[in-house]
């Protein structure tokens, strides 16, 4: 089977550093799909205004030539612990697709394109699939979640010097703390003077982490 984009999302985050690392955990952060030129026709939308959610099925393709294990590390368990990899939502897999859930906040049929919020895909991600969510089938209350029950994100502190928040406006500072407060970092890295950069539209943001805290020390 040869399965083709049907769409291409669009995004602030230009690289896979800062992507969260699950759907939803970043609610506030806004994308947009955009049907590819076959499928650009308004019809194709049809009756999407009635959704509050999506599944999209969309490709890893930042990782394309990275070597596949049927292990991970995941970075919920500090990367010292290997699991199965389909007990694990690891980018890592053999087909390199991915599944996210995202809230709809706008449709445009006169330029096929959807404005969702929360998702974990980075600008260009391609898309193979749309689906509406379904609460009735789709959301299972009480489900067991294996390790992630046992396991939480330690949100970091975010501060920020006053001089750099012009380089924003407050509403993409909301978004851009969020992200940064779940430490998107490699799990392995705990050098305390290690400037790492995560871009955000056309700027980079440069940071250092220590004790819980994450400083923004440049935007560029």
């Amino acid at each position: 089977m040869r399965i083709e984009p049907i769409a291409y999302f669009h995004s602030p985050l230009t690289s896979k550093f800062g992507i969260p690392r699950q759907s939803g955990l970043v609610t506030s952060l806004k994308g947009t799909i955009v049907l590819t030129k076959e499928y650009a026709r308004a019809e194709a939308l049809r009756g999407l205004e009635d959704y509050d959610f999506l599944w999209l099925i969309w490709g890893f393709s930042g990782n394309e030539a990275a070597e596949k294990h049927t292990t991970v590390r995941p970075p919920l368990l500090g990367g010292n612990e290997r699991m199965g990899v389909w007990a694990t939502r690891s980018s890592f897999r053999p087909n390199n697709l991915g599944l996210s859930s995202v809230r709809i906040l706008h449709v445009y049929p006169e330029t096929t394109c959807i404005e969702v919020l929360g998702a974990d895909l980075m600008d260009g991600t391609p898309i193979y699939d749309i689906k509406p969510y379904l609460a009735y089938v789709d959301s299972h209350p009480g489900a067991r979640g294996g390790f992630t029950d046992r396991h939480q994100w330690q949100h970091l502190r975010i501060e920020v010097p006053p001089s750099l928040r012009p380089c924003f406006d407050e509403e993409k500072w909301a978004v851009i703390e969020d992200i940064l407060s779940l430490d998107p970092r490699p799990h392995y890295h705990d050098d305390t003077d290690r400037i790492y950069g995560m871009p955000f539209e056309d700027k980079d943001i440069r940071f250092v982490v220590s004790d819980g805290l994450l400083k923004v020390k440049d935007i560029v």
